[in-house]
């Protein structure tokens, strides 16, 4: 395991850090057996970072009772994130980090974030509220080490939220296919400058660089495999490694398998080491994914539960790869996803447009509008009133 470290404080981080978000189990039921031998494995291989949330139903006091059954607690840095929109007055400062510590089954966060941050205007509410005062309480207590936000703005608001605190760190969305997306390359190299920590967030777009890449881009990473670069996977985490800026990155290994396989490329994950010949290679993937991709969703699951029973990101990910991989690919998929074999399909013609979701999206995909493009790629005209009708039949009858 290579480490980095932290320029504010000099904390040896490891260049790969475990994302607990998509720890594996049902949504708000982690399976806490796979989780100890996820979080077992990747501390045995040198992880020494996790990461979690208020807002990821379960996770914490997932993750909280798994390292206190492993007595790992001691041997790795634990971050969380406060819920600034749940925020309404300064009490409830300290009722969710109270929670917090509770559910974690311990008397400090090492790293703590102010999550999903979009606008300077979050930060300047929570600063009226007192924030400012409450997080050096809680440092001088103990109870904060580190003090950062993960971002999920626009690439101008990046610099004005860097610059309205002392921050220790940052947490960015950062990949070959998005330089130019929210913080992008200019917000990295912002924060490097202003001495901070970056920690890299979707290295892999939500799995969409390793294992749903455009089959034409697929064949060009093939096509230059190589001992280290085997895999979409290991192009996309090393492509992010290769920026000295980087701190660490947060990779949601669900598997085992995927931990060993993760931690291995992190053994070799040296700033500088992509040739020029293999950031071309990367540049003609870029390409391809651009040519194919349409709706830029990371699968977060922010938006969900929709009141209407949507898929959002299941149908999203199926009108991707309409266009990545075929029609007859993309409509199987949303045939799944909106479960239209089943006797209440939930298609994306149900939308009422109610906007909940968009507004929960740290993406800002319009995901109403763009629901309404799926429907018009899947559901055509016949199509669509044939499956409607069929929603629409009493329950029991074919």
């Amino acid at each position: 395991m290579q480490y980095r470290t932290c320029p504010r404080n000099g904390d040896r981080i490891s260049v790969l850090g475990l994302g607990c978000m998509r720890l594996p189990g049902a949504l708000g039921r982690p399976d806490e057996r796979r989780a100890r031998e996820i979080i077992a494995r990747a501390v045995e291989r040198g992880v020494n970072y996790l990461d979690t949330a208020y807002l990821y139903p379960g996770n914490e006091a997932c993750v909280g009772a798994s390292l206190e059954e492993l007595g790992l607690r001691d041997r790795v840095l634990l971050a969380t994130k406060l819920p600034h929109g749940s925020v309404r007055s300064a009490a409830d400062l300290d009722r969710i980090f109270d929670e917090q510590l509770r559910r974690l089954r311990t008397d400090r966060v090492d790293y703590y974030l102010i999550h999903n941050v979009t606008s300077p205007a979050q930060w300047e509410r929570l600063r009226d509220l007192g924030v400012e005062d409450w997080i050096e309480r809680q440092r001088a207590a103990g109870r904060i080490r580190r003090m950062g936000f993960s971002y999920h703005g626009s690439a101008g608001d990046f610099p004005v939220v860097l610059d309205a605190y002392d921050w220790d760190f940052c947490q960015i969305q950062y990949n070959y296919a998005g330089e130019r997306y929210q913080a992008g390359t200019a917000g990295l190299l912002a924060a490097h400058e202003r001495g901070m920590a970056v920690f890299v967030m979707e290295p892999l777009l939500g799995g969409r660089l390793a294992d749903r890449l455009p089959d034409r881009a697929r064949k060009i990473l093939d096509a230059a495999a190589e001992p280290g670069l085997a895999t979409p996977a290991a192009w996309g985490l090393s492509w992010v490694w290769d920026h000295p800026e980087v701190t660490m990155l947060l990779s949601g290994m669900s598997a085992t398998e995927q931990v060993d396989e993760n931690c291995a490329l992190a053994d070799r994950a040296l700033p500088g080491s992509l040739t020029t010949s293999q950031r071309e290679v990367i540049a003609r993937v870029v390409a391809e994914f651009e040519r194919a991709n349409r709706v830029p969703c990371t699968g977060c699951n922010y938006c969900m539960p929709c009141p209407r029973g949507i898929n959002i990101p299941g149908c999203f990910s199926a009108y991707n790869a309409s266009y990545a991989h075929g029609w007859l690919t993309g409509v199987a998929q949303y045939f799944t996803a909106s479960a239209v074999r089943t006797e209440r399909p939930r298609l994306v013609s149900n939308c009422v447009r109610c906007g909940a979701c968009a507004r929960r999206c740290p993406q800002g995909i319009d995901i109403p509008a763009r629901l309404s493009e799926v429907g018009r790629r899947f559901q055509p005209g016949p199509v669509g009133w044939a499956l409607e009708a069929w929603s629409r039949r009493p329950r029991g009858r074919a």
